[in-house]
């Protein structure tokens, strides 16, 4: 049998409203408009993530022949201000979220040294364990798990690695699942390499940091003098003292450079560029008499009075 064709009397199905068509096209393009104008004024945010273990290590064996912690005196605060401003070079349209620094510790309890380190702005102190052979644990997936939890909640664009574990290697897919880039950074590795093939592999891009980077923060830690053969030391200075050098440091840096040399020093406040940190610290130590290498405070300290006099020169 075949179907009857309707009549004039039967109802068609009704055409479409195109007025209610091109209105919900007008009412999507406009989410989509606000969508991308949100975007678009969003500013691209970056994180560094440090193995501090991997720090020590591939830096103490690249300047001085040693992975031993123990021999290695580690200038932390002048590096990690380094990996910064490294990073704002690399990123000039991202501000920076924080630089995390992972270390080990037994039963989680700061050093000294990590105190210090926890109270330098933008940085972020996480510790693992640290076992009987003075290993770390834990610490792994602590990266892991920080790299994630950034980049699902789209809390930052990139993530820069400092480390060659392969078990990081989940953790950089999974950042990169939830749309971050991940950059790894490296310290050259004489001979051959330090960090793991399969996490070279997966990255985004790599960098690696040769001995002029790493020299300035790394020494080999002086023997204790036998008893009895301590040779005289002079007062160590006080916050102030130290504080009134970096101004005068700053003063001299300014009348060799002239006032067109703050455009290299503002964007990066209240961090240094590599390079003028360390031609700080080489003038004060030599204005001083004495070595700030291990006294992070000082430090500060003169990094403050550097600062002090550039702020008054507006």
């Amino acid at each position: 049998m075949t179907s009857e064709p309707p009549t004039l009397t039967e109802e068609l199905p009704e055409a479409p409203d195109l007025a209610a068509v091109v209105a919900g096209i007008e009412r999507t393009n406009e989410l989509l408009t606000r969508v991308l104008a949100e975007v678009a004024t969003t500013p691209a945010t970056h994180a560094v993530f440090v193995d501090a273990g991997y720090a020590y290590a591939a830096a103490g064996r690249l300047v001085v022949g040693t992975e031993d912690r123990r021999a290695i005196e580690l200038d932390a605060e002048g590096l990690i201000e380094a990996f910064i401003d490294k990073a704002r070079k690399i990123f000039p349209d991202s501000r920076l979220l924080r630089l995390y620094w992972y270390d080990g510790a037994r039963r989680r309890i700061h050093t000294a040294e990590q105190q210090g380190i926890a109270e330098l702005p933008d940085v972020k102190v996480r510790l693992g364990n640290l076992n009987a052979n003075n290993q770390q644990k834990g610490v792994d997936s602590l990266i892991r798990t920080d790299l994630e939890t950034l980049a699902r909640h789209r809390a930052i664009s990139d993530a820069v690695l400092v480390g060659g574990d392969e078990d990081l290697v989940s953790a950089v897919e999974a950042a990169q699942g939830y749309g971050a880039r991940v950059h790894l950074w490296g310290i050259e590795a004489p001979g051959g390499r330090n960090q793991a093939d399969p996490l070279l592999w997966e990255v985004d891009s790599r960098r690696t940091f040769d001995r002029d980077f790493c020299g300035p923060y790394v020494a080999r830690r002086a023997a204790p003098e036998p008893p009895g053969e301590t040779a005289p030391r002079g007062p160590v200075p006080d916050r102030e003292g130290v504080r009134f050098v970096g101004a005068q440091v700053a003063s001299q840096w300014l009348g060799t450079r002239g006032r067109d040399a703050l455009a290299e020093l503002l964007p990066g406040h209240p961090y240094l560029p590599g390079a003028v940190d360390q031609e700080l610290l080489v003038e004060a130590e030599a204005l001083l008499g004495l070595s700030l290498r291990g006294h992070a405070d000082l430090r500060r300290a003169l990094r403050d009075g550097f600062w002090d006099h550039v702020r008054m020169q507006f």
